[in-house]
């Protein structure tokens, strides 16, 4: 985990120019999921609140928040580890630890409260965080609301991050100043739970000392891969 993302976004070479261009290069294509639009399953979060409903035994239905530590506490299952599961992976979970009980237990759970629903904001903006999703909100506005870009912040390329429906990352750049500008809308990309946003400076910056420090330990991605940003013509080591 900690080498995942800190070797997502390597950036700078030293001795290079500080007027130089940067343009995002795929260094590892193979290790990252091709990029698709399709929205991916939920994941579950600490802190979500959870409905647990049991079919033939509604006496046991509960609800749960998810712990810090990712688990949640149930009268028929036990401890059950629900942070990064979908909804229906934490079904199947908890149906398998209440058999220990129940016989044949059959299990619906609903998400009453997605809490944990977040968005990463980091580079150069104003107020780099963890921002809350709630409804639809593009690039742009979860930038707008860590304050807006710094004054060298680089528009047209932001690198968005995100798991793909079978929980491989992908890479994608955004050119907000295109949507800003109503030059086109394809950039107003929708973020789900769990982006991470970056927004690079107009040279070679601290991108893998943010990934590293800020990010790495918070989201779990399965396998790992390698993306560059860099001067243009110049390949940054790892």
């Amino acid at each position: 985990m900690p080498r995942l993302l800190a070797c997502a976004l390597a950036m700078g070479v030293a001795g290079c120019e500080t007027t130089q261009s940067i343009s995002p290069t795929e260094v590892n294509r193979s290790g990252m999921a091709p990029w698709t639009d399709v929205v991916p399953a939920y994941r579950i979060n600490p802190g979500d609140k959870l409905r647990v409903f049991y079919e033939r035994t509604p006496e046991l239905n509960e609800v749960a928040l998810v712990a810090p530590d990712g688990s949640i506490g149930l009268r028929a299952a036990g401890q059950v580890t629900a942070a990064g599961l979908t909804i229906a992976e934490l079904e199947l979970a908890v149906a398998k630890a209440a058999s220990r009980m129940l016989a044949a237990p059959v299990v619906t759970i609903a998400l009453d409260d997605a809490a944990g629903s977040v968005v990463y904001v980091g580079g150069s903006v104003r107020e780099p965080g963890v921002y809350p999703l709630t409804g639809r909100v593009g690039a742009l506005e979860a930038i707008l609301r860590a304050h807006g870009f710094d004054p060298e912040a680089r528009m047209t390329e932001i690198v968005l991050i995100r798991r793909s429906p079978s929980n491989k990352p992908m890479l994608r750049t955004i050119n907000v100043r295109n949507f800003a500008a109503s030059v086109s809308m394809d950039d107003d990309v929708p973020l789900v739970a769990g982006d991470i946003l970056f927004v690079p400076r107009s040279r070679p910056a601290e991108v893998d000392l943010w990934v590293s420090q800020s990010i790495s330990r918070a989201v779990p991605f399965n396998s790992s891969f390698s993306y560059v940003i860099q001067p243009s013509g110049i390949r940054a080591p790892f």
